[in-house]
């Protein structure tokens, strides 16, 4: 049987602060890389694919130029490389974060590979992935510019890559470390261990945007897992917060914990 991998993303307003600009959060994605170690000590068939949002990184500089809508002319295309180095330069903190934790991580870029029509990634390279999880090494993946045949550039968010990845590595887990308990309706109550519904969810969802997100925000990314889920058979999805110390390392030995929402 195939090893089955674990996706987990830690959210960009986790690592950095979004209502700044390129605001690190360094103790908590310090805090996280030890987390991640720990885990990974304790059980060293532990194997995960890593991604990570881009925060006050690339989202502030993906608004600025209106990359996600498309590229076009000098000004444009040079927005365009803008962003890739915002979110690389985020990228290399993480994988810089991990390794100091004795993580060996290796970040990889998904503008390298990826083929996208209209927004829609239609091939991303899954040989690189591969290799690294085959080796012992965490591959370390991120929302990311990338060219685009409608609208000549765009930019693809973290869950979209690692939805691709989803749906051709082995995996039953995919989890989610932001802000915040779990998905909060408009009375702040998270739905805890149990299917999120798209209408009683997301139509009543307390989704409220703190700085800024070119790909949508978190009621966009529920209905991508909740697509997800409906499109992989077998896959489970966790959301929970990262700011809680120790909680990443306890859902990464255990994900059937009963934290946050489970999406399934």
């Amino acid at each position: 049987m195939a090893t089955q991998h674990i996706f987990l993303k830690l959210g960009g307003s986790l690592l950095t602060e979004k209502t700044g600009y390129e605001a690190l959060r360094p103790q908590t994605l310090a805090r996280l890389a030890s987390e991640i170690a720990q885990a990974r000590a304790h059980e060293p068939g532990l194997s995960l694919v890593l991604g990570h949002g881009s925060g006050s990184f690339g989202h502030v500089a993906g608004a600025k130029h209106g990359t996600r809508a498309g590229v076009g002319g000098p000004e444009g295309w040079y927005g365009f490389a803008e962003v890739a180095d915002a979110a690389a330069r985020l990228n290399r903190h993480v994988v810089a974060a991990l390794l100091s934790a004795d993580v060996p991580a290796i970040g990889l870029a998904p503008s390298a590979s990826a083929q996208v029509a209209d927004g829609i990634i239609t091939h991303l390279s899954t040989t690189p992935v591969e290799s690294a999880l085959a080796s012992g090494l965490v591959p370390v993946m991120f929302g990311d510019v990338a060219f685009d045949s409608i609208r000549g550039g765009t930019i693809v968010s973290t869950e979209e890559v690692m939805s691709y990845l989803a749906g051709k590595l082995p995996r039953n887990w995919f989890l989610l470390a932001g802000e915040t308990d779990g998905v909060l309706d408009l009375n702040g109550h998270s739905h805890t261990a149990h299917h999120c519904d798209i209408t009683r969810c997301c139509a009543g969802f307390s989704g409220f945007l703190r700085g800024t997100d070119v790909t949508g925000g978190m009621a966009s990314k529920v209905m991508a897992m909740l697509d997800l889920i409906d499109s992989q058979p077998g896959l489970k999805i966790r959301i929970f917060s990262g700011l809680q110390p120790g909680q990443l390392g306890r859902i990464l030995l255990d994900p059937n914990q009963s934290i946050g929402t489970l999406l399934q």
